[in-house]
């Protein structure tokens, strides 16, 4: 059934299993749980680059390891969204009666 469905289709029945999923769970609870598994993979990270590092050594590079993630997310974003408000500007002034045209 899957195969037969339109991507619109499929990205509606995700939503659809999400909203069912939040109705019946505490995002907080998910939130929790995911941050610390994410917090984890960073405590990793450090440990493969230093595998002799101790607490609480350990757990301050691994939180700066998350906001340096955190911060490249930012920083990738703020992009985007300049390309987008660039990338709009210039069709603005595309659709604009009398831009562009000699005088």
């Amino acid at each position: 059934m899957s195969s037969s469905l339109t991507p619109e289709q499929r990205s509606q029945r995700a939503r659809i299993a999400a909203l069912a999923r939040w109705a019946k769970e505490t995002p907080a609870a998910n939130a929790a749980r995911g941050q610390s598994g994410l917090l984890e993979k960073f405590r990793q990270q450090v440990l493969a680059d230093d595998p002799n590092v101790a607490e609480p050594e350990l757990s301050r590079r691994a939180e700066a390891a998350r906001r340096l993630h955190m911060q490249r997310l930012a920083f990738k974003s703020s992009r985007a969204r300049s390309k987008i408000r660039a990338a709009e500007a210039e069709l603005s002034e595309l659709d604009s009666p009398g831009k562009g045209e000699a005088a």
